[in-house]
């Protein structure tokens, strides 16, 4: 593969590459009618309602791993902050930091599961950057993404919602992503595939919604994965939380893998998967409604909201007996999002 298939400095002069790499190798993909001017912003119709805001940055290596990669991941990642917030995406924007010596083909692959994933979350991406950078390895990419919602109705959640008594449920398989990524970047030949759970989660957040009017709090276990989730939710509300390790949706795959690694699958990361608190009441709706969603369909009741002095996050054993519920103290895992 010669230089005219790869990122160049000259790509993020400014000139005649710089439109190049524009025309040839995004605009065709994300194109629309608020992108195409390429405006320095984004002028968009009003908006109804209050705005949702959020930005984020994704690094991961390598950028491409079964299941997703690092295109993938920007917008899922973007979307799914917005909807636990309970909020409608709109728009999103996206701005690319490429090495020297990017392939362009591998370029050209992320931009098309940009596309595709924007596609799937019924959001355009309306403005954005691109600049080169010199090598720094093997050619690799950033990208930041930021996204516009609406908020749903008049739902407000938090953990200043949460009371004793409260249902906890998990949306499916945890700790996929973080395994994927691993995998993908150690080689590790596990005998059955595991592959990333990256998705835009809108949709079930808002079937979710819909059907239940008290929901008190959603949250992606990204980072820190369920455990660190867990350990900042008792911080925020104050009670403590009781979780049935018998009840966490976990695969085979991943509960053989985790062993064999040494790992604690609810320290690990995912992207397609959300912790909810709802009242104990609209439990069952909830799970309902959270299985009635292609996205959904593995959750589970995993536990309770419980007073307690102090209050803890603990792990119900299949045997009885009861585990503190730590998150990780730093990264189990290299950068894996």
């Amino acid at each position: 593969m010669n230089n005219d298939d790869r990122v160049m400095l000259a790509h993020g002069g400014g000139g005649e590459l710089t439109r190049t790499l524009l025309s040839k190798h995004i605009l065709p993909k994300l194109g629309n009618e608020f992108l195409d001017p390429l405006f320095d912003s984004a002028l968009l119709p009003p908006i109804e309602g209050k705005i949702c805001f959020t930005t984020d940055a994704f690094v991961v290596q390598p950028l491409f791993f079964p299941g997703g990669d690092i295109g993938r991941l920007a917008v899922c990642g973007t979307i799914n902050d917005l909807a636990v917030m309970g909020a409608r995406p709109l728009v999103l924007s996206l701005a690319l930091v490429l090495e020297e010596g990017l392939r362009l083909p591998d370029l050209d692959r992320v931009i098309d599961s940009i596309a595709e994933a924007a596609k799937e979350a019924g959001v355009r991406v309306v403005t954005g950057d691109t600049k080169v950078v010199e090598r720094r390895g093997e050619g690799g990419m950033t990208v930041t993404t930021a996204g516009i919602g609406v908020m749903w109705n008049d739902f407000s959640l938090g953990t200043g919602r949460i009371e004793p008594g409260d249902a906890v449920l998990i949306s499916g398989g945890i700790a996929e992503h973080g395994l994927a990524v691993l995998s993908a970047r150690e080689g590790l030949g596990l005998s059955t595939e595991i592959r990333s759970d990256a998705a835009p989660l809108a949709g079930l957040v808002a079937d979710l919604l819909d059907e239940c009017r008290n929901v008190r709090f959603i949250r992606d276990p990204t980072r820190g994965g369920v455990a660190g989730l867990l350990a900042d939710l008792v911080e925020e509300s104050g009670y403590g939380v009781e979780i049935l390790e018998e009840s966490i949706p976990i695969t085979p795959a991943v509960r053989h893998a985790s062993e064999l690694l040494g790992l604690d699958p609810l320290t690990v990361a995912n992207e397609g998967k959300i912790v909810v608190v709802v009242a104990a009441d609209e439990a069952d709706r909830a799970l309902a409604a959270c299985r009635a969603h292609p996205l959904g369909r593995d959750a589970a009741a995993v536990g309770r909201i419980v007073e307690a002095n102090p209050p803890l996050p603990e792990l119900v054993t299949r045997i009885g007996g009861r585990l503190m519920i730590r998150r990780p103290y730093g990264e189990e895992l290299p950068r894996i999002c």
